[in-house]
């Protein structure tokens, strides 16, 4: 017996940035979850991934991932999503240089 659909967002990264974007409802890219849009309907889902996969000269990786409406627009189900929403864990250490020695 299939699954029943569950919404989804589309979700990439940008090509030359690598920052996460989701498509919106107007067919354009934003690095803001909630500007996204909630895609309920299967086949919808598919069309429109088809779709984004096909812009290579701006994303790479599109896919489809799990979300529920919230209060201010789409947000994740899954911590692999939230992670991937909220940036890296780790702040800026700087350049590494190497010391002489280890060259």
């Amino acid at each position: 017996m299939p699954r029943a659909f569950t919404p989804k967002v589309i979700t990439a990264n940008a090509l030359l940035e690598g920052d996460v974007i989701y498509l919106t409802a107007q067919d354009t890219w934003t690095r803001d979850l909630s500007e996204a849009a909630l895609l309920t309907d299967e086949a919808d889902a598919q069309l429109r991934l088809l779709d984004a996969a096909k812009q290579v000269d701006l994303v790479v990786g599109v896919y489809l991932a799990d979300a529920v409406a919230g209060e201010n627009g789409p947000e994740p189900t899954h911590f692999r999503e939230e992670f991937r929403r909220t940036g890296p864990s780790n702040y800026f250490h700087g350049k590494q240089e190497l010391s002489p020695s280890s060259v």
